[in-house]
């Protein structure tokens, strides 16, 4: 069974944020090279898509593009689920589905993260966590402090 796209999007984009640097096609290429057989206009297609969709830039490299995040992964992994989400004829069905598929961990996250955006119910608008409204720490955000960029979005930088 072939892998499906996001998959290959996601490995892409682990290897941008794992590297914190700009880079090219041939240097994704090589590394995935060493985990499955891929061909190169794969890959080059792939970050065209990335950038097309604003979650990395490029920049001109003599006859090579050097590829850069724009978000942080937090960022894109939500972007993913909202649009898996969005996808559905039944929202609520398959956000009980999803629930049902989480670990207990993944459940006392999701708490977490709902305590920092949902006032609490005593009538103040500071979540219980005690940050500022809107406002998510890097172990909520899923470590986002260790990504390069600051996490404002595909938009940003364009």
């Amino acid at each position: 069974m072939p892998r499906q796209l996001g998959d290959l999007e996601d490995a892409v984009m682990t290897r941008v944020w794992q590297w914190n640097r700009p880079v090219t096609v041939r240097e994704v290429l090589e590394d995935l090279q060493q985990e499955r057989s891929i061909a190169y206009t794969t890959v080059m297609t792939v970050m065209d898509n990335l950038h097309q969709k604003g979650w990395v830039r490029r920049e001109v490299d003599g006859r090579a593009y050097r590829y850069t995040a724009v978000s942080t992964r937090a960022a894109y992994s939500a972007a993913l689920m909202n649009e898996a989400w969005s996808r559905s004829d039944n929202p609520a069905a398959a956000l009980v589905a999803f629930f049902g598929m989480m670990s207990a961990e993944q459940r006392e996250a999701l708490q977490d993260a709902m305590r920092i955006v949902q006032p609490d119910l005593s009538g103040t608008s500071e979540p219980q966590s005690g940050e500022p409204a809107g406002a998510v720490s890097d172990e909520a955000a899923g470590g986002a402090a260790e990504d390069p960029a600051d996490g404002a979005g595909p938009e940003a930088g364009r």
